[in-house]
């Protein structure tokens, strides 16, 4: 039999803003567990998200470089599911209408031109992060650092080219 792979990838990308998507939080990469969160990057109760004018504008770039079609309106949505590093139960996404779409990248290999589609960029909240070593009883116990909750990411999709 042959069988010829062909797979579309899903690759998030970290937005390098100053402050994560929705809050003032910090993004500073070290920093202690649990040291740069708020009510809104944590979804407590009457916490109201801001959108960063910065990851939008940063999105829209990755959009344009990737030869995409940048929408006027994109809308974004909880996408709801268990996760025990994922403080408010769903995660803030973009998927029925993304902020950019039908993009191309070509490269050569070999000296071959090769394309890859890409279907949509779009934007969403990052996940904490779950800490299964480094503490005297990991071994028994899982830790969570939720500085990484709302970091703004995007989600670049392909064909499967």
């Amino acid at each position: 039999m042959n069988f010829e792979s062909v797979i579309g990838l899903e690759i998030h990308s970290q937005l390098c803003t100053e402050s994560k998507i929705f809050c003032g939080c910090s993004t500073v990469f070290g920093a202690a567990p649990n040291s740069q969160v708020c009510p809104v990057c944590l979804g407590l109760p009457g916490a109201l998200p801001v959108l960063n004018e910065k990851a939008v504008e940063y999105a829209v770039r990755a959009g344009l470089a990737l030869g995409c079609s940048i929408h006027a309106k994109s809308v974004f949505a909880r996408k709801n599911y268990f996760y025990p590093d994922l403080p408010k139960g769903y995660q803030i996404s973009q998927y029925e209408e993304p902020i950019a779409t039908n993009g191309l990248v070509e490269y050569v290999v070999d000296g071959l031109v090769r394309k890859v589609r890409i279907t949509r960029v779009h934007m969403e909240e990052d996940a904490g992060k779950s800490i299964h070593a480094g503490f005297p009883d990991s071994n028994q116990k899982t830790y969570v650092d939720f500085n990484r909750s709302g970091v703004p990411l995007i989600e670049i999709v392909t064909e499967p080219d």
